[in-house]
Formats: C-alpha cells, structure tokens, sequence
C-alpha cells in the first residue's frame, strides 16, 4: 500500500471557378423569374473583391526557414522567429547553430563539426550524412542515418532511433533560455516525458556498440559553446547548468548505485510541474538520484491496475487531467520521501510507495504501464 498525501497564403479563386460562376448565372437567364442577374453578377463581383483573412498574412520567404552552405559562423534563428514552420539545415561546416524558437519538423543533412542547438520541436528531427556534431535537442521523434560522431543532448517524447550511425552518444537534455517553458507548451511536449537514453539501433552490428551514454558528470558547455558575443544571439540569457534546465536531468538507463527505489505520483493540480521541481529538488539536495519521470492520463481501470489497493481514493483525481511519476534511488529514499511529502505536500493529493519492499513494484507497474500508453 502507498502513501496518498504551415501558414502559406491561400490563394484567391482561379479563373476557372470565376467563369463557372458566371455561366451558372448567365444560363439563369432562361429560367423564368430570372431578372435580377445584373445584381447577382453584381453581388459575386462585390464578393471577389472582398478581402479575406488569408491575404492578410504575412508572405513566408522560403528563406526564413532554411540554412544552407554555410561556413565558419553563429548563425540560426532568435525566439519569434519560426513560430511553428519547419525548418531545414543543410551542407553547414565548422558552425555554431541556435534555433531558438518552436518549430514543426527539423531535417539536418550533410553538416560537418557543428554544434547544433534546436528549441522544442513538434514532431520529428532527422539527422542525415552527418559526422561531428555536438547537438542539444527537444523533440516528439529523434532519429539518425548514415550519422558519424555525434554527442546529443536530448530531451525526447519517443524512444530514439539511430540508422547505419556509429560512435553516437547520448545524455539528458540540459538547456535554458527565457522562453523555452512556453516553446515546449507551443510544441505539445512534456518536460516529464524523456527517453533520452532508450535508444534503439535499427542496424546493430554484431560484437559492436554503435552507441553509448555520456558520463553521469558531462558538462554541456564542453561540449556545446554559448553564442559568440558578437552574434545576434547575445541578448538571449542561455544557461547550460542542469539545474536551471528547463528538463528534469534524469539518470535513465544508467546503472542504478542503490537497489532501493520509490514512485512518487503527483495527481493533476495548479502547481504538479512546480511541486515535482521541488520534489527534485529535495530530494537532491538529499543525496538521492533521479531516475525516470513521466506525465500520462490515466483511466479509472488503469488506476486499479496500477495501484491496486490503492485505487479507489485515487480514481477520482484521475478523471482530473494527467499525472506526473517520479522515481527516485539511493539507499532511505523511501522514508525520506514519505517525510518529504507529509512535510512539504500535505495539501497536495500525491501517491509515494509506502516501504521498500512495495516499492519495486509500485515503480514497475506504473511505468510499464505509462510506456504501454506511449507506444514505448
């Protein structure tokens, strides 16, 4: 038992469709009771003139989405820049990239020795033919063919997928600047939902690892410089320290320094993403580790599957909108969480495994439930 404590303009009608118009009045004038063609033809040309909200649009200059051969230089694009659009980086070399803003889609090809930093994408970021990169990326899909040496920092919603790709590493997204909380709310991703380090490789070579995870001390800035002074990024306050990133920084499927682990469920309210960073928080301080988190909607037969005898008082929060699960390892984590939440949550409706023993399990059935839900 646990404790509950793509904006293109539109165009206007073709000529085409102006003269069937036309000839469907004009052949009116053989139906009896036809007199008032002249307005009729009056009212459809007052009609095409009107000015729709699709001509009120800004035109898209194709360029605005796209960086192409480009050479030795901090280039990309300021938040308010993209504002959902796709987004294509192609042949760069020896530069340092910051797309700073929500996009749709993002394709990398054939780029070489780049660091690439990518604001929260909606759907999918493909890299292709590209060896030598060092890159922080948001995204729902993560994948990768044909790549070379690539360091990524990566926050993703999927699990990722490496293709014909070698000498690839991975660690837990790690970024901040001002406005990337509400680029990931623009792109409908969850800072709770990462599986940075589930990686699967398409093409696996016998006896061989084409990939591996960064060392649990990595420093993002070793390895993806802030913007050139001098650039036009330099009014953007970027900061690479874990603990001001916008993502949780979670262990993944690194090896585990305790057996001893505790699910801690946060139930839908005004503050579940601020109670959960303080949650975090406490618990690092601590000495305890973040393994895995999740933000999911939960049924009420999911409830009695997932917490058994303890679903009837948290069905009803259920039906309330989403939760979001922590787990949380290290030897006492238990009964410090459960100090924790009668401390600091005793008005908050959460869920922490009541022992050790239980505690496995509580954290086994509800994030195999939650990957089930994710098509993980």
């Amino acid at each position: 038992m646990g404790c509950f404590f793509s904006n293109s303009r539109r165009k206007s009608p073709d000529k085409e469709t102006d003269l069937s118009a036309a000839d469907k009045i004009t052949a009116s004038n053989n139906v009896p009771g036809s007199s008032n063609i002249s307005n009729a033809l009056s009212g459809s040309n007052q009609e095409a003139s009107k000015q729709y909200s699709w001509d009120k649009r800004e035109k898209v200059d194709p360029k605005d989405f796209i960086l192409t051969g480009i050479k030795d230089a901090t280039v990309g694009r300021l938040p308010g820049k993209l504002n959902g659009q796709q987004f294509v980086i192609q042949e760069c070399e020896n530069c340092n990239i910051y797309v700073l803003d929500h996009s749709a889609t993002v394709t990398i090809d054939d780029c070489v020795n780049c660091c690439i930093v990518l604001g929260p994408v909606k759907g999918s970021v493909f890299f292709r033919d590209c060896k030598d990169i060092k890159c922080v990326v948001a995204c729902q899909q993560f994948r990768t063919r044909d790549c070379k040496k690539m360091d990524v920092f990566l926050c993703c919603a999927t699990q990722p997928i490496i293709e014909s790709s070698t000498s690839m590493k991975f660690g837990c997204f790690q970024y901040y600047y001002p406005e990337l909380a509400f680029h990931f709310k623009d792109a409908g991703l969850s800072i709770f939902n990462n599986n940075w380090s589930n990686i699967h490789d398409f093409t696996p070579v016998s006896e061989e690892t084409n990939w591996s995870l960064l060392p649990e001390d990595t420093v993002v800035l070793k390895y993806v410089p802030l913007p050139d002074p001098e650039s036009e990024f330099r009014s953007v306050r970027i900061s690479t320290d874990g603990n001001r990133s916008i993502v949780p920084l979670t262990s993944g499927g690194r090896r585990k320094d305790s057996e001893e682990s505790c699910l801690f469920v946060f139930f839908t309210g005004d503050y579940t993403t601020a109670n959960a960073r303080k949650l975090i928080d406490e618990a690092t301080i601590k000495g305890f580790t973040l393994i895995q988190t999740k933000e999911v909607a939960m049924r009420p037969e999911d409830v009695t599957r997932v917490f058994q005898n303890n679903a009837e008082d948290l069905r009803e929060w259920t039906t309330k909108g989403p939760v979001v699960a922590l787990e949380l390892s290290g030897d006492g984590v238990v009964e410090a969480c459960r100090s924790i939440a009668n401390e600091i949550f005793s008005g908050t409706k959460v869920f922490v495994s009541e022992n050790k023993d239980s505690a496995s399990r509580d954290v086994d059935n509800f994030f195999n439930f939650a990957d089930m839900q994710m098509g993980l």
